[in-house]
């Protein structure tokens, strides 16, 4: 495929793509395209290289019930959706620069020698500690673990869209409610780990009104 071609493949599915509310629970996702979704969100980058978030796929009817009642904002999709997809985010005790975490993921997972590891080690404490003040409140630093994991959801949704499923995004929850149901089934890892996004995929029940955007004018502006 030629470039300009390719182009016009990846603007029709950001076309084709919609926060679908309601799904046709009668049509399933493969395993095969499923795990092409989950792939996008695995190769997905993150700051620093932390991939500070955990996807868990909530299949079971009684705990997909349960969330529902307390996720206003997915009553449409947790009964339709063919996967539902709890996206978490790691806290404060994974994510600060000196934590067991990131050593087992910059030594072992990326494979960054220790002499340069302990050097990496002051940036990123000068970075957490005073370029974002990450370190100046648990949650400070646990929002910025969970800007990380949107960027997983952007690409698993736009790789969805590419072969033609649906998905949605979902804000629309009691945060403490849902992570109290999912510390209840440990889902949480002991405090390690804690909701950040929901998304659901499957196939449009219906067709969508037409994509409305503003003008690329009004949200861009060069400086030359």
């Amino acid at each position: 495929m030629d470039r300009e071609a390719k182009k016009q493949e990846i603007l029709e599915a950001f076309q084709f793509r919609h926060a679908t509310k309601e799904f046709d629970s009668e049509k399933k996702i493969s395993d095969e395209d499923f795990n092409f979704i989950l792939e996008a969100a695995r190769l997905s980058p993150s700051s620093v290289g932390y991939e500070p978030w955990k996807f868990v796929v909530v299949q079971n009817k009684e705990l997909r019930e349960k969330l529902r009642e307390v996720s206003w904002g997915a009553q449409g999709q947790l009964p339709t959706a063919s996967h539902f997809v709890l996206i978490l985010a790691r806290t404060v005790k994974d994510t600060k620069y000196d934590s067991d975490y990131v050593k087992h993921q910059m030594l072992n997972v990326k494979q960054i020698p220790e002499d340069i590891f302990a050097k990496m080690l002051v940036r990123y404490k000068e970075f957490q500690e005073n370029d974002l003040n990450l370190l100046e409140s648990d949650r400070a630093i646990f929002d910025w673990a969970c800007k990380q994991t949107y960027i997983a959801l952007g690409n698993m949704m736009t790789a969805a869209a590419l072969i033609g499923i649906d998905s949605c995004p979902i804000e629309g929850f009691d945060f403490e409610k849902v992570n109290g149901l999912l510390e209840e089934d440990g889902l949480l890892e002991d405090g390690h780990l804690a909701l950040s996004v929901m998304a659901a995929f499957g196939y449009r029940a219906r067709e969508p009104r037409p994509k409305t955007r503003k003008p690329m004018k009004d949200i861009v502006q060069w400086v030359e």
